[in-house]
């Protein structure tokens, strides 16, 4: 099943049906009013929510009408929790390398995971504000998982089975606030602002077998300002989603509706590119002596979409203008 979530002038939006090839939507009207609802009564709700997802791709739903991700917020505009690992250790290997930094000893045995901001996340198609460009703004293209309930102490094999949605991320981060509040020893504040999603979240089954031992194993194609940056592929996470859960619950239990995601996807050849700046520039520095590429500033395009070997995007796109506050 696939899913968005349109303004309504609610704090949590109106729940939408959307159709496999994202063609056609129906609200999910006496169902769920909203995506966080229906996760919490997921057991009750996706028969029924089925039933009128397969009338639409089938073309026999009554009251389908044409899918406008310019209406949309993020699938789920603010959530419980929002956990965020850094699962492609490509990307870290690189980050270490350039900046001399200590080998971590437990890098391949535990995931690095923060907990972020979760109740102001944006949806694919707005302006994203930044009160300065001096603050080194920067992208991170991502996956991620919308979970039932996971018990604490939960296996990693069991923590997948809590998966109910995947969605596509655009992760913003400041990077020239990022090492500042990472020596404070207390975690990111300022460098992480709101988080964007793509339009439509999926059921794991649209994946087929792109969705493999917890990760998605699909390119993101990521371009700014018309110019292609990366379509690197999301097979190559170290870390399964299972493990990432398994780690969080270790001391405590998830609540429905907890997103968690991958961190930038980042593959070990060069030729896909890199899904943040800050990547790139480490690229730069290690193969030419000097960083080139800027960092983001007024007027900046972003854009994302995850494609399928048809060239189909299962989750819409991520297509945002950087703007002054």
């Amino acid at each position: 099943m696939k899913f968005a979530t349109y303004h309504d002038g609610s704090r949590d939006g109106q729940l939408w049906i959307v159709s496999r090839d994202l063609r056609s939507a129906v609200p999910a009207t006496g169902i769920a009013s909203s995506l966080l609802a229906a996760i919490e009564d997921w057991d009750s709700v996706a028969p029924r929510l089925a039933e009128v997802y397969e009338r639409l791709n089938n073309h026999t739903e009554p009251f389908a009408t044409r899918f406008e991700p310019e209406r949309c917020l993020a699938p789920m505009p603010r959530s419980p929790q929002w956990l965020d690992a850094s699962a492609f250790l490509n990307h870290g290997d690189l980050m270490d390398k350039a900046f001399n930094h200590p080998p971590k000893p437990d890098v391949k045995t535990i995931p690095l995971v923060y907990q972020g901001a979760s109740d102001d996340f944006r949806g694919p198609l707005a302006d994203v504000e930044f009160p300065d460009d001096a603050m080194m703004i920067d992208m991170e293209g991502e996956f991620g998982v919308i979970l039932a309930p996971v018990a604490m102490g939960a296996t990693a094999d069991k923590a997948l089975e809590q998966v109910r949605l995947i969605v596509q991320i655009n992760d913003w981060s400041l990077r020239a606030v990022g090492p500042q509040e990472m020596r404070s020893g207390f975690g990111f504040i300022q460098a992480k602002p709101s988080t964007s999603f793509a339009p439509v979240a999926i059921t794991p089954d649209e994946l087929g077998p792109h969705w493999a031992e917890g990760r998605v194993a699909l390119q993101l194609h990521v371009e700014i300002n018309g110019r292609r940056v990366g379509d690197a592929n999301g097979q190559e996470m170290h870390f399964s989603f299972g493990q990432i859960i398994a780690h969080c619950v270790r001391s405590r239990r998830l609540s429905a509706g907890t997103i968690v995601g991958s961190g930038t996807v980042s593959n070990v050849d060069r030729a896909a590119g890199s899904s943040c700046i800050s990547e790139i520039r480490v690229i730069e520095l290690l193969d030419q002596g000097q960083a080139r590429t800027p960092f983001l500033t007024w007027g900046d395009r972003v854009r994302m979409e995850a494609r399928m070997p048809d060239g189909s995007t299962p989750f819409g796109v991520i297509d945002q203008k950087v703007v002054q506050a």
